[in-house]
């Protein structure tokens, strides 16, 4: 019990450091130079994005089938993608300006409706996406069908709300 108590407080902990390091960094005005291949980095989140939801997908297929292992190895992949999408998120982020998006009349208000929102599910999906992982892992079921209800389809629109606001704003990108 008291190994439990103690990952969810390291859950708790990592889901409200990891935003407020993450809008820090973001906010860092002199960028780092680590060399023009930083550029490709949205491009690769992208990809990371579209595979996640992918993978997401597949795993609700295999669980649906009721076929854990390979449901707990796709889940995990998803998992380390989402590890992988955020360094690389902060090293694009401490190394390239913001870039503005170009569109004009509605186009804009959807590409900014569709980046406040995944913005704002990124944050939220977190600590359910950690709980969903840890309670999976630890093969305590019924706590991780209650979580993974919740985590699952916001973590599902992050993944895909990413790819659209990516292939929305890549034409503006000054790389």
């Amino acid at each position: 019990m008291e190994a439990k108590n103690s990952s969810l407080k390291v859950i708790n902990i990592i889901s409200i450091v990891v935003p407020i390091v993450v809008a820090i960094l973001l906010g860092i005005q002199n960028k780092l130079d680590l060399g023009s291949w930083t550029g490709v980095l949205p491009k690769i989140n992208a990809i990371i994005n579209s595979l996640t939801a992918f993978l997401l997908l597949l795993g609700l297929y295999f669980i649906k089938n009721n076929n854990i292992d390979i449901h707990k190895k796709i889940m995990t992949f998803a998992f380390t993608l989402g590890g992988l999408f955020l360094v690389l998120y902060v090293i694009y982020h401490l190394t390239n300006a913001a870039t503005p998006f170009g569109g004009t009349g509605f186009i804009r208000y959807f590409y900014y409706f569709n980046l406040i929102t995944h913005i704002f599910a990124s944050l939220v999906v977190l600590p359910f996406v950690l709980r969903a992982f840890y309670f999976g892992l630890y093969r305590m079921d019924d706590k991780h069908r209650k979580v993974t209800k919740i985590a699952f389809p916001i973590w599902l629109y992050v993944s895909v709300t990413g790819v659209i606001a990516y292939l929305m704003i890549a034409p503006y990108y000054s790389h």
